[in-house]
């Protein structure tokens, strides 16, 4: 059994900081690429960053050059540092792994940026 388990979200100010992490564990085999995607109610989920076991990495436009994504292979850990944070920033974040067999979702965490 895959589990994603996912912290960091909360509330903040605009213009202030936060820290995403999934921790990805269970029997997941040759894992491809590990991501954030981001939604909002009535909208669709939209990508945030991805990055490859290599190291390769893919952001929004959106969030280039304020937002961070990394990954620790040995611990199956992705995370997100979230700079300058922007009020359109705000939705429920969800970390995506896509692994040779199959692709798991986390259940999600709220980030909310104030104004």
């Amino acid at each position: 059994q895959v589990q994603l388990v996912e912290s960091g979200g909360g509330l903040v100010q605009a213009g202030g900081s936060l820290r995403l992490s999934c921790a990805a564990s269970g029997s997941i085999f040759s894992i491809i690429a590990m991501g954030w995607y981001r939604q909002n109610p009535g909208k669709q989920r939209e990508l945030v960053a991805t990055i490859t076991s290599g190291g390769s990495t893919n952001y929004a436009d959106s969030v280039k050059g304020r937002f961070d994504i990394s990954r620790d292979n040995a611990k199956n850990t992705v995370y997100l540092q979230m700079n300058s944070l922007k009020p359109e920033d705000t939705a429920v974040y969800y970390c995506r792994v896509v692994a040779t067999l199959q692709t798991y979702w986390g259940q999600g965490t709220q980030v909310t940026v104030s104004s």
